[in-house]
């Protein structure tokens, strides 16, 4: 590997973890022997690429913060008005009453945990060891919410939150659950570029139909299961245009995927077509 300018490899080492950049190596090594580089390779090709898996990272995270958001006040909205503001401490309203009860011992440790003046307002002037749903949902993981969303009955109750985005409930339920996990990943400073997913979801078939044309069924691969973060970004896409109509985050996030070098992009599971599908054509158009 070559370094055109050697002083500022070493600032970027000082700073950075060299095992931490070593991961984006992989693509400019020889087959078969990741410890011995291709002719030509350079340090700044790894350096912009850990660059731009830096920005996809905060994209990625905004994102999944905005749906988390959303899937908080709508999950909330529902359990207040059909169960009652405590409804969710009861465990006939979901369908594992381990995992229920597993979850609002989770809920209880986030709630004792929270520096929130709310919280010690219900807790100790209100006298209220539990807060309505719509206060707990303040202080609530997104693991926590998902798994509460994941659980609740019936079907019909699930559906409703879902309509909210245009998809089947089975759908955004296991969404929420990848989400989550793509979000941990953003949050952790881990590397979102190339990961494969054990965390999967179900594709949208018929739910908007205007979906299915976007998807890479490639990128999945059974019987592992596996996907990189292609779909995931469809569907993300396709989420913050329903929760923030006219937001700049789509277009930014196909702007800068362009920005990848083609020989790189396939790593992420997209399609060699991916610019002609309908919803990032119609972003990357956006000025």
């Amino acid at each position: 590997m070559t370094f055109a300018d050697e002083p500022f490899a070493i600032q970027c080492l000082t700073h950075l973890n060299y095992y931490r950049l070593s991961a984006y190596r992989f693509p400019f090594t020889a087959p078969g022997n990741h410890d011995q580089f291709q002719p030509g390779s350079t340090f700044q090709q790894i350096w912009d690429l850990y660059q731009f898996d830096r920005t996809l990272r905060r994209l990625v995270l905004d994102a999944c913060k905005r749906v988390e958001i959303s899937a908080r006040s709508r999950w909330a909205y529902e359990i207040g008005h059909r169960l009652g503001p405590l409804g969710y401490l009861e465990n006939r309203h979901f369908f594992d009453p381990l995992i229920h009860a597993k979850t609002l011992a989770r809920l209880h440790s986030e709630m004792d945990r929270s520096k929130e003046t709310f919280i010690k307002h219900h807790r100790d002037t209100l006298k209220m060891p539990w807060p309505p749903v719509w206060v707990i949902v303040e202080v609530a993981s997104f693991g926590a919410v998902s798994n509460l969303l994941g659980q609740v009955q019936p079907p019909a109750f699930r559906q409703a939150i879902a309509d909210t985005y245009q998809l089947d409930e089975k759908t955004f339920c296991s969404l929420f659950h990848h989400l989550s996990v793509l979000r941990n990943i953003a949050a952790h400073h881990n590397r979102p570029w190339d990961r494969k997913f054990v965390i999967t979801f179900q594709l949208p078939r018929k739910k908007p139909a205007y979906l299915w044309p976007n998807f890479h069924l490639a990128s999945v691969k059974p019987p592992s299961r596996e996907s990189k973060i292609y779909n995931s970004l469809v569907l993300l896409i396709h989420l913050m245009d329903i929760i923030e109509s006219g937001s700049h985050w789509p277009a930014a996030l196909a702007k800068h995927i362009e920005t990848l070098a083609p020989a790189l992009i396939p790593d992420m599971g997209f399609p060699a077509d991916w610019k002609q599908r309908p919803l990032w054509k119609k972003h990357l158009a956006t000025p």
